[in-house]
């Protein structure tokens, strides 16, 4: 009890800048982590030529869908934990976090046996090409096997970053990623196994990055346990779960669809391969600067469940604020910063002419546009950590799908590729005004007073 009011006074009475900022490290540090083991992934592969750098861009659809699968419990449970927490509830939190947990494990498994046994037409559903779709199933294949734990990874440590003990997920993610990159140089190039190597990698360290994870609830490094005799046999408690997390599933199952989708109108466009590479190598570039501010909107979200949960509500207002602030900051640094050395960049992940051109006008709009997110970004992490789902869930389905989809193919077919490389500025920018209406009307229905 001693460690759990300790918990509960470090977020409700610690100074919300310095509370944010110090939630927001670890979880910065981890995405860096993650993002830079996707960069380096992509530049290790794009060695192997053009349809491998592509089938990298394919399967990153795919484990995205295992991301999002991961997001919905992750986010589901952790932000209910985050309120039981703040009013004091921890038996219940402890209840939500076990039903979160063993239910993202085995539809993991669920997910895993039926792509398997469709694994030729996914790949084909997923955006590859006949040159992209052999180093695409062989990739994949090494994932399917490792899906439930990569699926439980996700789950874990949200919940861990709801707790405000973001620094312990940080340990698990950061080994699985350095790991990864030593895995993809040793296995890729020493043993000369291609991109079999850098399926095998991923599987090994994502398996070693969900013990580590799972060890720290098993080792009562937090306030929540995990149990098979703590998980809910109600079906409405799974539904809460799934509810509050589906802005996450929506937000990462459209980004998914919308880079298969993307896959397909690059390769129509932009000459086959080369097109997809070239969409791929932006979209890991582009949120690779975009993590950092994310990182910041997950050091808020705790801070802002665990004390909508204690109804201080003047701590949310301020805790919202200043992580606009800081994102938005983030945001314009980076970008001016990429946006001197962008084709130097690129050339990084796949040193190709055609490529090059293709992905260079791309990047500098959508890293342009990527200046109005922290809005969207902190609008809807807000909504969702104080139990807004449907606000949140509609605020995740703009810029990924409800907006970015028809642009898409509004845009590819009256200007062919300079359609594709600018719908996704267009959702960025039109997803600002509901972000900004939603905000307002939030923050108007808040009380002014803590209770």
């Amino acid at each position: 009890m001693a460690d759990d009011n300790k918990q509960f006074n470090k977020m409700t009475s610690t100074p919300v800048s310095k509370l944010v900022i110090t939630l927001a490290i670890p979880s910065i540090i981890s995405m860096l982590v993650t993002n830079i083991y996707n960069l380096a992934d992509t530049a290790f592969v794009g060695t192997l030529g053009n349809s491998a750098s592509g089938a990298v861009g394919v399967v990153f659809g795919f484990m995205a869908i295992i991301q999002a699968v991961g997001f919905m419990f992750g986010q589901g449970a952790g932000s209910i934990v985050s309120r039981l927490l703040g009013a004091r509830k921890v038996d219940d939190a402890k209840r939500i976090a076990s039903t979160g947990f063993f239910g993202a494990f085995f539809l993991g498994i669920l997910v895993a046996v039926i792509c398997w046994i469709f694994i030729d037409p996914l790949v084909y559903m997923l955006g590859s090409t006949d040159t992209i779709a052999p180093y695409a199933k062989t990739y994949i294949s090494y994932i399917l096997l490792t899906a439930p734990f990569m699926v439980s990874s996700f789950t874990l440590n949200n919940i861990l970053r709801y707790e405000g003990k973001a620094a312990l997920g940080m340990i698990g993610l950061l080994t699985g990623g350095l790991l990864n990159i030593a895995g993809d140089a040793l296995l890729m190039f020493v043993f000369d196994m291609g991109i079999a190597g850098a399926g095998i990698s991923t599987a090994v360290s994502q398996t070693i990055s969900f013990s580590i994870l799972l060890s720290m609830f098993l080792r009562r490094k937090t306030e929540c346990r995990l149990s098979l005799s703590l998980v809910d046999k109600k079906i409405r408690t799974l539904g809460v779960i799934c509810g509050t997390g589906l802005p996450s599933l929506i937000r990462q199952a459209l980004g998914s669809l919308a880079t298969i989708l993307l896959n397909f109108e690059a390769a129509k466009w932009g000459d086959g391969d080369p097109g997809v590479a070239a969409m791929s190598i932006v979209s890991r570039v582009s949120f690779f600067i975009f993590a950092i501010a994310l990182g910041m909107g997950q050091g808020f979200q705790p801070v802002c469940g665990y004390n909508f949960g204690a109804k201080k509500y003047l701590r949310v207002r301020q805790a919202y604020k200043v992580t606009l602030m800081l994102s938005t900051g983030v945001l314009i640094v980076l970008t001016a910063i990429s946006l001197f050395i962008y084709e130097d960049l690129i050339r990084v992940f796949r040193n190709d002419d055609i490529v090059v051109n293709l992905a260079g006008r791309a990047f500098v709009l959508q890293s342009i546009a990527q200046l109005f997110l922290a809005v969207c970004m902190v609008t809807e992490m807000l909504m969702q950590a104080s139990g807004m789902k449907l606000k949140a869930t509609f605020l995740s389905s703009l810029r990924g799908g409800i907006i970015f989809i028809p642009a898409l193919f509004i845009l590819s077919n009256l200007r062919g590729m300079s359609g594709v490389q600018e719908a996704q500025p267009v959702a960025y920018v039109l997803s600002v005004i509901p972000a900004v209406i939603l905000a307002i009307s939030f923050f108007n229905k808040l009380p002014k007073e803590d209770e």
